[in-house]
């Protein structure tokens, strides 16, 4: 399930949201890594990434520190789970393996206060964190999807070149 090369961008949550937005990355010609707790999501992602002939690379993983692994530096990962506990989950899971200048993207349309509180956490593991919300819901893959952006000042250019890419409209806030 893996590939020898290093994903621009990885996705985490895999629900109708999480899977057409990374089927859109991986479309736009980017090379995406996915991972979800059910392993059956990661792979109907992939088969659907083959069966759609998607323009770029989508691999996905079933296990947290294997895909944390295979994505290039400094590594950026959007998490596209149920808001709140659900979120605090995922962040300490992909934190754990996570170094100093990475970025977590929140892509669940988070509280602001929760964006806040968590970014403020990580300082303390020198990782980035940035609030997003999506919209598109179960819109096909391949048309583009609104997303609003509170971007911290020093995240990679690379990464917000995938997103803007891929969204329909680009407002966003640098914080």
């Amino acid at each position: 399930m893996s590939s020898p090369s290093l994903s621009q961008i990885g996705l985490f949550g895999l629900a109708v949201m999480g899977q057409n937005l990374a089927l859109n990355i991986a479309d736009k010609g980017f090379s995406i890594a996915v991972c979800n707790r059910s392993p059956d999501k990661v792979d109907h992602t992939v088969a659907r990434a083959k069966e759609e002939k998607v323009k770029g690379e989508l691999v996905g993983f079933h296990d947290v520190k294997t895909f944390v692994s295979r994505l290039a530096k400094p590594r950026a990962v959007i998490i596209l789970v149920q808001a709140g506990k659900p979120v605090d989950a995922v962040i300490a899971q992909l934190s754990e393996f996570m170094e100093e200048g990475d970025l977590i993207i929140d892509g669940g349309n988070e509280w602001f206060t929760n964006t806040q509180r968590r970014a403020e956490e990580l300082k303390s593991k020198k990782l980035l964190y940035m609030g997003m919300g999506v919209s598109g819901g179960e819109v096909r893959h391949t048309r583009s999807t609104g997303w609003w952006l509170a971007v911290a000042r020093n995240v990679s250019i690379g990464v917000l070149t995938v997103l803007f890419v891929c969204m329909s409209l680009f407002p966003f806030l640098f914080v």
